[in-house]
């Protein structure tokens, strides 16, 4: 599958849950039920999967956990807050790198509107 295709189902189905649910929850109530309508299209999904850091060839502990990482290739970080903050996408694209995936996604349900909170981070960059 596409990396595109994946993308394009995970925004989708985060629309429709806070189209469905609106704002308000705590981000661990959306993580569940978007791992959830994940698994339903038949998408792999790892939740707070553990990423280790690695330096100099080895590996020194666990730098983070991920929210998400779907097929193996996109990694998605989950907001819900009411401000989409500039270190949000900082993170997101760290998190990217160290996980060593070519597409990251964030996505914050705590806006109004869905669309205002989501952002692509490919090669480092948001698009």
């Amino acid at each position: 599958m596409e990396i595109n295709d994946i993308t394009d189902a995970i925004i989708g189905r985060a629309i429709f849950i806070h189209q469905e649910l609106g704002p308000g929850l705590l981000e661990s109530a959306y993580q569940r039920i978007l791992v959830y309508e994940l698994r339903k299209l038949g998408f792999e999904v790892e939740a707070e999967k553990e990423i280790p850091l690695t330096w100099d060839g080895n590996v020194l502990g666990e730098s983070f956990r991920a929210d998400l990482i779907v097929n193996g290739s996109v990694l998605v970080e989950l907001k819900s807050t009411e401000t989409q903050n500039p270190v949000f996408w900082k993170q997101t694209k760290t998190y990217t790198v160290v996980a060593d995936l070519k597409l990251g996604l964030l996505i914050n349900f705590g806006l109004p509107t869905l669309v205002d909170g989501i952002s692509r981070v490919a090669n480092g960059e948001p698009e």
